[in-house]
């Protein structure tokens, strides 16, 4: 079963989304929370799997306590429930560790897939609202720009090639019918990149990669 954890002010909409959830056979609401504080201490006594947060509440906001998540020794998977108005929080919250953003409209049917998606270890790379906050938000600057294309150069030919077209939105699967490789293949790539770049998940290598104006 995916454990999961909401975290909203609002009762309807955290109500809204353990219906949607627990529709999936597979996935349970362990928790839920109204603010940051509780989110934390809800983590810790529940050890969910995936964590929905949105970005603004009283008290705690949802930025604080993805950065304190992102310090846990097993940090949940963090999705933020997010709308288009967002500022410049946006892309301090993917460097925090989030693994992607949500629409509060997602249809349900993509809200369920999202929590799949995220619980097998994948960002959410793919909706084009994603890309679009990563494309808006990441800092960038001579300065930001040189200091990733230097990083960058830490992979080989290959590797390089596949983090661009993570950065790009593609799957794994994508990456291989693209690039001509087995699914595993790119997985193995993604996880080496990572680990040489010295990053948490997808969404960080994607910044990394827009923060060196290649895309």
């Amino acid at each position: 079963m995916i454990r999961v954890l909401v975290v909203d002010d609002e009762e309807l909409v955290r109500s809204g989304l353990r219906m949607i959830l627990e529709v999936a056979s597979d996935i349970v609401v362990a928790a839920e929370a109204r603010d940051g504080t509780e989110a934390l201490a809800a983590v810790a006594r529940h050890r969910p799997d995936v964590v929905l947060m949105d970005v603004r509440m009283p008290g705690m906001d949802g930025l604080s306590a993805a950065v304190e998540m992102s310090r846990m020794a097993e940090p949940p998977k963090v999705v933020m429930l997010t709308t288009f108005d967002l500022d410049e929080y946006v892309h301090t919250a993917l460097r925090a560790g989030a693994v992607g953003f949500l629409l509060k409209d997602t249809p349900p049917r993509d809200l369920v897939a999202a929590v799949h998606t995220v619980a097998a270890g994948n960002a959410m790379l793919a909706p084009a609202v994603t890309k679009r906050l990563i494309s808006s938000f990441a800092e960038r600057g001579p300065t930001r720009s040189d200091h990733a294309r230097k990083r960058l150069t830490e992979l080989t030919a290959r590797e390089y090639e596949v983090v661009c077209a993570v950065a790009r939105g593609l799957s794994n699967a994508e990456i291989g019918r693209e690039l001509t490789m087995s699914e595993a293949t790119v997985k193995a790539h993604v996880s080496r990149s990572l680990a040489k770049l010295g990053l948490d998940n997808r969404v960080q290598a994607a910044i990394l990669v827009h923060d060196a104006d290649l895309l």
